[in-house]
Parts: C-alpha cells; structure tokens; sequence
C-alpha cells in the first residue's frame, strides 16, 4: 500500500453524490470524468470500495502516477482541484526581438575577440551586453536563437 496511505481519499456524501451523478451523465471532459472515476474508486468512506492504485490503474486504465496524483491533489487542495487542472499561468514571451535577434547573428558571423578561435555562447551573450543590445541574456537564449538560424558556431 505504501504511497496510498499517505494521501486517503474520503469522499462526503455530497461529494459521493456529485461525483457519481457526473460520471454517470458521461457528460463533460474525458479527463474531468477520469479523474471523478479514481476518485469515486480511491474512496474508502461509506460509499466507496477503497480500491489500491494498482487496481484502478488496471480498471481504468490509468497511468499510476496519474491515479496517484488525483489522490494527492484531492487530499491536499480539495475536490475541485482534483477533478480541474490548472491552467498554465502564463505566456512564454520571446527573449530577443527581431531586432535583437539580427544583431546576435551579425555578431556570431563577425571575426571571434582576439586570441580566441571561435564565438562561445558565453562570449556572444556578454557581447550583446557589451554594445547595450539587450540589458542581461543568457547563454541558453543565445543557444536557441542560434539553433532556431541554422547557425553554427563551429
């Protein structure tokens, strides 16, 4: 049983109710209505069989971490959580601009600083610092602008 019992799901009447009324409707988000079955299966109160991981996963077919992870959420945030997934918070935005990105390509073709055969990710990055392009930037950024150019440094 190891992991299991550390997070018990015990459903309340009412959340027994309302678990068992959406699934049996069949109605809404398959993931929704997944996670409502591992839920209504975990559940070792009045109404529930109290079902081990393994056993769901081979009934509901489940991935076990993904019935674990139901659980978890369940007991540590509540219902809602359990059954809805986070959105992402936010945007990804992009490091460089199209401005900034031509200039980091200007420089990576340019003649390496002297005594040095060749641009390094860290050399570009504190170059484009250097001549006020960008404020700060790193070397995974340089990395995949370069990549994303077809450019290599070699």
């Amino acid at each position: 049983m190891g992991k299991e019992a550390k997070y018990v799901v015990r459903l309340e009447s009412e959340e027994w109710e309302r678990l068992t009324a959406l699934v049996s409707k069949g109605r809404g988000a398959a993931a929704v209505l997944r996670r409502a079955r591992i839920l209504l299966k975990a559940d070792v109160g009045q109404h529930g069989p109290g079902w081990t991981d393994a056993k769901i996963v081979e009934a509901l077919d489940v991935s076990q971490s993904t019935a674990y992870r139901v659980r978890q959420t369940f007991v540590e945030e509540g219902l809602e959580a359990a059954l809805h997934r986070k959105r992402p918070t936010g945007r990804q935005y992009r490091k460089l601009d199209g401005r900034q990105e031509a200039h980091l390509i200007a420089v990576a073709c340019s003649a390496p600083p002297r005594g040095r055969s060749r641009w390094t990710l860290k050399l570009l990055a504190d170059k484009l610092v250097e001549l006020e392009i960008v404020e700060s930037i790193g070397t995974e950024t340089v990395r995949r602008t370069l990549k994303k150019t077809s450019l290599s440094l070699g």
